[in-house]
């Protein structure tokens, strides 16, 4: 709170290529948390300036700073928009098993699924790797296929309505296609990214841009239309 005990805003620092930034910014317009926006170019090395380390020591993004208190690391900063503004528990359950569901798509998206495709963009985008590995995609639509699977049966990936869990892997699986690869392998999963990309909040305004601008790097180098 300031002196005169008004909320000050929630300053966000972030780069629009980045899913997990992307992530963070879907759940603050689901909770109609408004960001101050504070734009770091990691290409150009600026979180490496001493402003932002002496903020957060790791030097990476997103980093939320909401009065005395700071965070980084994309899947907590959701959990924790959702918990403290959230005007009920829809996006974040308090009942233990369903926010246990939740946590482990988000795990899933850390370790598992935006990893994969890490481990197949990566090289070639930015480590000079000639071209990517076609077992890397393999392995990339495996993970698509689990997620394809924990979609059966409902619209959102924990049940009936949405949770930080789409939040999470729809700036992921949006930057997938986004660089050419071929979500609609995936029945479950093309069909939720439709749904997202109609109904989800703030979706066109701060997911699209960054997953299209990404795409188009990524592209680039992958060699895919």
């Amino acid at each position: 709170m300031s002196q005169a005990g008004i909320k000050m805003p929630v300053e966000f620092y972030y780069m629009p290529l980045s899913a997990p930034c992307r992530s963070s910014m879907l759940t603050a317009k689901a909770v109609g948390v408004e960001l101050n926006l504070k734009l770091l170019n990691l290409l150009a090395g600026e979180q490496m300036k001493p402003e932002f380390l002496a903020i957060n020591p790791q030097h990476c993004v997103p980093t939320l700073v909401d009065g005395d208190f700071t965070l980084w690391e994309s899947r907590p900063i959701c959990s924790y928009l959702a918990s403290q503004y959230g005007k009920d528990d829809s996006l974040y359950p308090s009942n233990p098993k369903k926010r246990a569901q939740v946590d482990r798509l988000m795990y899933f998206d850390m370790g598992t699924l935006y990893h994969r495709f890490g481990e197949y963009v990566y090289p070639v985008m930015f480590r000079n790797q000639d071209r990517p590995d076609p077992e890397k995609l393999d392995k990339l639509h495996e993970a698509l296929g689990w997620l394809n699977s924990f979609l059966d049966g409902h619209d959102w990936v924990v049940g009936e309505n949405i949770t930080v869990a789409d939040h999470v892997l729809v700036a992921s699986v949006a930057t997938f296609e986004a660089a050419g690869i071929d979500i609609d392998r995936h029945a479950n999963v093309a069909a939720w990214l439709t749904r997202c990309k109609s109904v989800m909040p703030g979706y066109g305004e701060v997911n699209e841009p960054g997953a299209s601008e990404f795409g188009k790097m990524a592209k680039a180098k992958l060699g895919t239309n």
